[in-house]
C-alpha cells in the first residue's frame, strides 16, 4: 500500500500542505478533490519523489520515497499535471523511450509498447509527432507512458483533462479495470467523475484533509440528502405546503417553482436515514390532487464540496 506519514511541505513562509497522513491499498480508487490551491498537486509531487518533503514521508509498497528513492518509484506509475512529454518525438518513440528507462528491452519492450498504444487508443497517431498532436491525445500519451510498465501503484494529476466525453469515459472504464491490481491515488476537479470512479474521496482545503469517506458517504452530508422533489398538477394549492410541513419526520418545504399549471415542492426530512416519500405521497393523495413526479434526493457532492472547503 502507499502509506502517506505527516506529509508536510512549506514554501518560504507559506504553507502548501500541512500535517497530511492517510494510506492507500490496493483495489482503492481515492479521488483527490480540494480548490485551486488547496495542495493536491504538491502532495501527490511529494509521494511520488518529485518535491522532497518538509517533513514526513511516504511508503510505497515498504519503499521510503526518501531514503529508498529508485526503488519506490519502479513501482509507480506517474501522470503529472499538464501532460509533460517531448514535444519532438514520435508517440511511439517516446513510449520505446519511455520503456526503456524503465529497463524493457527487446521482444518484451516491443510488445509492452505495442500493448500500450492499443490500450490507450494511441493507434492512429503512433508516427505522428507530439507536438502535433491535440491536447487530449497529448494527455493519452502521458497517460500511456505512466502505464507502460505495469506498475503497482498509479498516481494521476488530473488524467481526464482536456479529454472529449468519449475519451473520458475510456480512460474512467480503464482505470476501473486497473484497480483491480493497484492502488490509485488520482485529482480531479470533476465531482461526477468521482462518484463513476473512485470507491474513495478524500477533500483537501489549505493543505489539510478536511474530509476521508466514501462517495455515498460524502452525499449523505449534503443538505439535500433524503429530501422529496415533488411536483403537483396545479398550481393553487396555497394550504400544500403547511399541511406537508406538518406531517410526521418532515422538517421544512420550500417551494422550488411554478411553472407550465404545476407546482414543485422540496420537502426535507427530520431524518435523512428515515423516508418520507411515502408519507408525502400519500398525504397528497388524500387530498385529490394529482402527482406528476416525485423525487428523492441522494445527495449532492457540489454542495458537500462548497460546505466543507468554504467552512460555511
Amino acid at each position: 500500500m502507499i502509506e502517506v506519514k505527516h506529509l508536510t511541505k512549506q514554501f518560504g513562509n507559506h504553507l502548501a500542505v500541512d500535517n497530511i497522513s492517510f494510506t492507500a491499498r490496493k483495489g482503492e480508487i481515492l479521488g483527490f478533490l480540494g480548490p485551486n490551491g488547496a495542495g493536491k498537486s504538491t502532495t501527490m509531487r511529494m509521494i511520488t519523489g518529485f518535491f522532497p518533503p518538509t517533513s514526513g514521508t511516504v511508503i510505497i509498497g515498504g519503499d521510503d520515497i526518501s531514503t529508498r528513492s529508485i526503488a519506490a518509484r519502479r513501482k509507480m506509475g506517474y501522470l503529472p499535471e499538464n501532460a509533460p512529454v517531448y514535444p519532438d518525438m514520435t508517440v511511439v518513440r517516446y513510449l520505446d523511450f519511455c520503456a526503456e528507462i524503465r529497463g524493457l528491452s527487446g521482444a518484451a519492450k516491443r510488445n509492452r509498447v505495442a500493448q500500450t498504444i492499443e490500450r490507450c487508443f494511441l493507434s492512429t497517431v503512433r508516427h505522428q509527432a507530439v507536438n502535433t498532436l491535440s491536447k487530449g491525445y497529448k494527455q493519452r500519451v502521458c497517460f500511456a507512458q505512466s502505464i507502460l510498465h505495469d506498475p503497482d501503484y498509479l498516481i494521476l494529476d488530473e488524467p481526464t483533462d482536456g479529454l472529449d466525453p468519449n475519451q473520458k469515459h475510456e480512460v474512467r472504464l480503464m482505470i476501473r479495470e486497473m484497480s483491480v491490481t493497484k492502488a490509485i491515488i488520482f485529482s480531479t476537479h470533476i465531482l461526477d467523475e468521482v462518484d463513476t470512479v473512485c470507491n474513495r474521496a478524500m477533500i483537501i482545503a489549505d493543505g489539510k484533509v478536511v474530509a476521508d469517506d466514501t462517495p455515498k458517504g460524502l452525499r449523505r452530508r449534503s443538505t439535500f440528502y433524503g429530501a422529496v422533489l415533488l411536483t403537483v398538477h396545479g398550481t393553487s394549492h396555497a394550504d400544500l405546503t403547511d399541511s406537508l410541513g406538518r406531517l410526521d419526520g418532515v422538517a421544512s418545504v420550500s417551494e422550488v417553482e411554478t411553472k407550465n399549471d404545476r407546482l414543485t415542492l422540496r420537502i426535507f426530512p427530520k431524518d435523512a436515514d428515515l423516508p418520507i416519500a411515502d408519507r408525502v405521497i400519500a398525504s397528497v393523495g388524500e387530498k385529490g390532487i394529482g402527482i406528476a413526479s416525485v423525487f428523492v434526493e441522494q445527495g449532492r457532492l457540489d454542495d458537500v464540496f462548497r460546505t466543507i472547503t468554504t467552512n460555511q
